[in-house]
């Protein structure tokens, strides 16, 4: 296992069953039902979506993951991958933060310098990564003295 997940707009659940694929199509400025059927058809290449590995926001057994950061916007259709597998993970006993930010798109991340939000959403992943990551201490050496 990871020490850490850190998901921005995932998409986990290739059923495709969350409620906010309905109620935030109106708002949502990338992505439709059909669009994610679509792309989702490409990436299942006949797979079927009802498998833990595929849909790992309402299928999977999530007991024993590390911590995770799951981060969304409110318009998104995929924000249902982000708020009930979050719920779900923390009744399975793990330690969770929901990040919900108000009236971005998908990915909004990526928007960075551009949208404060973004700015302020990865600087509470690197937080976060840093809390629940370890790295090797760092070996100092003395500088050699100029001659």
């Amino acid at each position: 296992m990871p020490a850490a997940i850190v998901a921005f707009s995932p998409g986990a659940d290739a059923t495709r069953t969350g409620e906010s694929m309905e109620t935030k199509a109106a708002v949502d400025p990338f992505f439709t039902r059909e669009s994610l059927g679509h792309t989702g058809a490409m990436y299942l290449a006949g797979a079927d979506p009802h498998q833990p590995m595929l849909s790992p926001a309402v299928l999977a057994d999530l007991t024993g993951f590390p911590p995770m950061l799951l981060q969304a916007g409110t318009n998104e259709v995929l924000l249902d991958d982000s708020t009930p597998p979050g719920r779900r993970a923390r009744a399975a006993g793990v330690d969770v933060i929901l990040d919900i930010t108000d009236d971005v798109p998908h990915v909004f991340q990526s928007f960075a310098g551009v949208l404060d939000e973004a700015d302020q959403a990865l600087d509470r992943a690197a937080l976060f990564l840093t809390q629940h990551v370890r790295t090797p201490a760092a070996t100092v050496t003395p500088a050699t003295p100029a001659r």
